[in-house]
């Protein structure tokens, strides 16, 4: 039996579709699905649990990361998915996922589709950069998706009380035990405004650092990947000189979440996301 975790704080908006998309042609019993509402105060464990086999917990105080580890104690199956509440990945898609989790492969994501649909043009011209970074290829995170064999999850105990933990996840496994599975997609949805992009940005860099410090400090029992500066020169822009214009967007938006993030690289438990892409989408699609 596959468990999905769901670690939603103040999801209400999204965590329908999410749960409808999951749930559509799945069979009984075929996924043990536990939402873990953090901290909420709308209706995002109403909603979960008017979905039948549904399994909803409330914690009083919002934090990914105790979230995940409740989620995890109460999961009963693998292979094990952790999903954010805002992505929307089919029925299909989670067995893609879990299919490539039975051979050698430890630990697996999706191929991710950026939402810019409406968005300004200096937060579409950050992402024409950003979209072919190589780190999204080989990486674990960035997609809201997670997929993990019992093998896999046998790496760590617990979650480690910091955000990041897509990359603590990254960090675990080689590049031989990863896979993307390029036949699902998830939906990712970016900032509607460039300075909400800023905020994200920021709040990312600062835990991502918080993460490396920690497993540099012997706190994190992985060697945390190191961030490639100057990738988006070396391995986006020289092979695409047309996207130079881009990149000046892409550089200038980078330096101001640096300067940003330098006075308050938030590593604590609580969430660092931009709640302006989290609006309700009655024409979302159902990625498969």
């Amino acid at each position: 039996m596959t468990s999905i975790i769901i670690a939603a704080h103040n999801e209400g908006a999204v965590i329908g579709r999410c749960l409808d998309a999951l749930l559509a042609d799945a069979a009984p019993g075929e996924f043990d699905v536990t939402v873990v509402a953090n901290g909420c105060t709308d209706r995002t464990a109403a909603i979960a649990a008017a979905r039948p086999g549904v399994r909803v917990i409330e914690l009083a105080e919002a934090g990914k990361p105790a979230a995940l580890n409740t989620g995890d104690e109460a999961a009963q199956g693998f292979p094990r998915i952790y999903l954010d509440a805002d992505v929307v990945l089919s029925t299909q898609g989670v067995r893609a996922t879990c299919a490539a989790l039975d051979g050698p492969h430890l630990a697996a994501t999706v191929h991710r589709e950026l939402d810019l649909a409406g968005r300004p043009v200096l937060v579409r011209a950050y992402f024409g950069i950003h979209r072919h970074l190589p780190v999204f290829r080989d990486g674990l995170f960035g997609r809201g998706v997670i997929g993990l064999s019992e093998a896999g999850r046998g790496r760590f105990d617990r979650f480690p009380a910091l955000v990041a933990d897509d990359l603590f996840l990254d960090s675990l496994f080689g590049a031989a035990e990863k896979w993307q599975v390029e036949s699902v997609s998830s939906r990712v949805a970016t900032p509607r405004r460039t300075r909400d992009l800023v905020r994200r940005l920021s709040r990312v860099r600062g835990g991502n650092a918080a993460m490396r410090a920690a497993a540099d400090r012997g706190q994190v029992g992985a060697t945390v990947r190191r961030a490639a500066r100057l990738s988006w020169l070396r391995d986006v822009v020289l092979p695409r000189p047309w996207l130079a214009p881009a990149a000046l967007c892409y550089v200038a938006i980078t330096v101001l979440a640096a300067l940003s993030a330098r006075g308050d690289r938030n590593g604590a438990a609580g969430w660092a996301r931009d709640d302006s892409s989290r609006q309700e989408d009655p024409h979302a699609r159902v990625e498969r």
